[in-house]
């Protein structure tokens, strides 16, 4: 985390089913405003073709048919700007439990013309039922009751995310671990009895053990329910401090998210 190279590594995009309409140019060119030398697109890949997305709009990642034209256009706006800014073109793989060789099979046919990735969770599975764990306080709610309390679903949460930092998903898998404490998006809802540090703390050690870096994601801070990156800055520097590489991310749904924490993030850690 230098101040002098700033690099975004989760950049979403006009392909983005729940994001708004802004085009590459307009993120690029806001990225450009805030001195980005380097930035990935890293739109949600297609979900497996057995999978049924559990939202009520089935809008949580790019179809199948619409990945070939995202990958096209990145590469023709790589090279547009390649005097300006080093962009990457990526992917924001889902790890979903039960569908591993899924997975493998999209990153081995997709993997070779991807530049960056990130490996994240934000379904689970409860029996042969999946959740989406993000998309509504009502639905967070409800899935508190589905699981059985607060607690056992921050414990499944936890042990899927460490089944994707263990999983075989070949050559292709991402090195970089999405949002480590989605699982916080609605803590203000509901406040915790129980302690989480050796949930995220065995998390850290997985990252380490793996050689996986970590997603420093700046969205929480501007969730009303949440408040803070994910994972917390105190985390972060533990991270830091057990040498997993952070690479910062706004996980911007628009060009004018980009950016998000990054002042903050600059202050504390050229400030150690």
């Amino acid at each position: 985390m230098k101040e002098n190279y700033v690099y975004d590594g989760h950049i979403h995009s006009p392909y983005c089913p729940h994001g708004t309409k802004d085009t590459f140019h307009m993120y690029i060119e806001k990225a450009l405003l805030l001195g980005y030398k380097e930035m990935t697109f890293s739109e949600h890949a297609p979900l497996p073709l057995a999978f049924t997305d559990p939202t009520p709009q089935k809008d949580s990642a790019i179809k199948m048919e619409q990945l070939h034209l995202y990958l096209s256009e990145l590469k023709q706006i790589k090279d547009i700007y390649k005097d300006e800014i080093k962009i990457n073109i990526g992917l924001e793989i889902d790890f979903i439990e039960g569908y591993e060789e899924d997975t493998k099979i999209l990153l081995n046919e997709w993997g070779q013309y991807i530049d960056d990735s990130i490996l994240s969770v934000h379904f689970l599975k409860k029996q042969d039922k999946y959740m989406c764990l993000d998309f509504s306080a009502e639905e967070f709610k409800s899935m508190i009751k589905e699981f059985g309390s607060l607690e056992k679903l921050y414990d499944k949460y936890f042990e899927t995310l460490l089944l994707s930092i263990e999983s075989d998903l070949g050559k292709y898998k991402p090195n970089r671990i999405g949002h480590i404490t989605l699982v916080r998006k609605f803590q203000r809802l509901h406040e915790r009895s129980f302690d989480d540090h050796p949930y995220i703390l065995k998390v850290l050690h997985a990252l380490k053990s793996h050689q996986l870096s970590l997603d420093l994601n700046g969205a929480g801070l501007v969730k009303e329910h949440c408040k803070e990156f994910y994972p917390p800055l105190s985390y972060a520097k533990k991270a830091m401090d057990m040498g997993i590489p952070l690479i910062y991310g706004s996980d911007a749904h628009r060009a004018d998210m980009l950016g998000t924490g990054l002042d903050d993030l600059l202050h504390v850690f050229n400030n150690r």
